[in-house]
């Protein structure tokens, strides 16, 4: 991982010229504890003047207009361009254009960030388990490929999954998930290798591996070129409370919990 201003992350990946992405990090920002310091979601019961602070913070430091869309745990995927309203209500997004940027918010759950090698397009995904699971084995990752490939005009040619390259966020990690066993059988009804990404943590009871379970889906798709998140503990937002917002550890504590931005733009 590559660290830049305020502790927040830029990924470490063969991304083109022109392509630019970052993960912000709790630091950075004007919120109040519990929310301290940089929340980026309007939804949590942080003060809507912090929450609108932070996200200048954020969209000076981008250049360019970050699009916070209103995530469902779905599979829509908006496309993005200048007129586009924050809080449209979509799992994903994917652009084309310089002036936005392709943005999912996190506190858990995998952000998912795409590019094609030549600087086309690029993409971010928000992939909690019901999202990354979907229905039928299609979840948020193939809908956004999906849309990668509807969007691109004729004379981009095909977005082909080859072709793409991606980059796995912090989210809660392998030793820290815990799923029932509705949450397994989602994945291996779909694909039997998925049981490799859940271990067993008493009676019902499993951890569960979403960078794993990520990358299988990827493969499948013919997505090869897979950066970022291994499943180590660097990358756990649970574990890691001075650097990240976790949902899962702060919510019931604290009643709330802030929100984290996955970014990815052209320049």
């Amino acid at each position: 991982m590559k660290e830049v201003t305020a502790d927040w992350l830029v990924p470490d990946w063969p991304a083109p010229p022109g392509v630019k992405g970052l993960f912000t990090t709790r630091s950075g920002g004007v919120s109040a504890p519990p929310f301290d310091s940089l929340n980026l979601g309007d939804h949590v019961r942080d003060e809507p003047a912090a929450v609108a602070a932070n996200r200048e913070r954020l969209r000076l430091a981008a250049g360019a207009r970050p699009v916070f869309l209103n995530q469902v745990h779905g599979l829509s995927v908006a496309q993005l361009d200048e007129q586009i309203p924050d809080g449209f209500q979509a799992d994903a997004c994917v652009g084309s254009r310089t002036g936005v940027v392709c943005t999912v918010m996190v506190a858990d759950c995998l952000p998912v960030l795409w590019c094609r090698a030549d600087g086309r397009q690029v993409a971010a995904s928000h992939a909690g388990w019901r999202g990354l699971a979907g229905e039928g084995g299609r979840g948020i990752l193939e809908a956004t490929l999906e849309a990668m490939r509807h969007a691109a005009l004729p004379s981009e040619g095909a977005t082909d999954p080859g072709d793409l390259l991606v980059w796995l966020g912090p989210c809660i990690g392998p030793r820290a998930f815990e799923v029932g066993a509705e949450v397994r059988a989602a994945f291996v009804a779909h694909d039997a290798a998925a049981q490799s990404c859940f271990v067993v943590h008493g009676p019902g009871k499993y951890l569960a591996d979403l960078p794993a379970l990520a990358r299988l889906r990827l493969k499948a798709m013919g997505v090869s070129r897979i950066h970022g998140n291994d499943g180590s503990d660097a990358w756990c937002t649970f574990t890691d409370s001075s650097r990240f917002f976790s949902h899962r550890r702060d919510a019931s504590r604290l009643g709330s919990t802030g929100r984290m931005a996955a970014c990815i733009w052209k320049t």
